[in-house]
């Protein structure tokens, strides 16, 4: 499930800004179905002109409440209706995430079938270069794959110099996908936002800070990343256009 809101803040109207000259909504969509790991690939909004588009462009989508306060929320809300039951897991890849790496979302949810945890997610191998920049999230992990904590702000923080090797090895930038148990889903947004939620703008907290266990795959390095921006936006095109011209090629 792609949870698409078109009152975002950072770059207004989101869902539907062109990638390539397509919604962004829907190229998510269009990357999802071609990695071939779901059953089905549904976007969920709170907005009747995301689902008009969707519509055009032959994608499954479903309309939900306005009023929820994360991407989690709004994918268990379809999660619970009847014609999605029979799927025992439940993927919500952030729908400004349009170059998802197959072997994240494989990731993710082998932490989940594979690994026992109760929620999976996956994340890139990085460099400090990313550690100042609050657009990028970064997660710290237990020697069993377990998320620790996910924070805007550059962790592991480096005390001392001589560590700065070590340190580096360590930054870790989360992508924007999540693997669930139904039961587990349904515990995370069963939950009061955590002040530690509010505080970073980061969902998984709360399910962090419950005691819900999060395992976090690691990939050699994470997708391209996602569009928060406008300059974001301008990258992706970038991106996208020197994707095309090779497959062109």
């Amino acid at each position: 499930m792609i949870p698409a809101r078109l009152g975002a803040t950072r770059l207004p109207r989101k869902p539907l800004r062109l990638l390539g000259g397509v919604p962004l909504v829907v190229r998510v969509c269009e990357r999802v179905r071609s990695l071939g790991l779901a059953d089905r690939v549904v976007a969920a909004t709170e907005s009747e002109e995301v689902m008009a588009v969707l519509r055009a462009h032959g994608a499954e989508g479903v309309l939900t409440s306005p009023d929820h306060p994360s991407g989690t929320d709004r994918v268990a809300e379809v999660a619970r209706r009847p014609e999605y039951a029979a799927h025992d897991i439940v993927v919500n890849v952030q729908g400004d995430e349009p170059f998802m790496r197959g072997d994240a979302m494989a990731g993710a949810i082998e932490m989940v079938r594979g690994r026992g945890f109760d929620l999976g997610t996956a994340a890139g191998r990085r460099g400090s270069d990313i550690l100042a920049d609050p657009n990028c999230v970064k997660v710290v992990r237990a020697d069993d794959g377990r998320a620790l904590y996910f924070s805007r702000a550059p962790i592991p923080h480096l005390r001392d110099a001589e560590d700065a090797a070590t340190r580096d090895s360590l930054v870790l930038q989360h992508m924007g996908i999540y693997a669930a148990r139904r039961e587990a889903l349904a515990t995370w947004v069963s939950l009061p936002p955590h002040p530690l939620e509010i505080v970073e703008k980061l969902e998984q907290l709360r399910a962090l800070a419950a005691g819900l266990a999060m395992g976090v795959a690691i990939v050699d390095a994470p997708s391209w990343g996602e569009v928060n921006t406008e300059d974001d936006l301008v990258r992706a095109n970038a991106h996208w256009e020197q994707l095309t011209a090779g497959t062109a090629a």
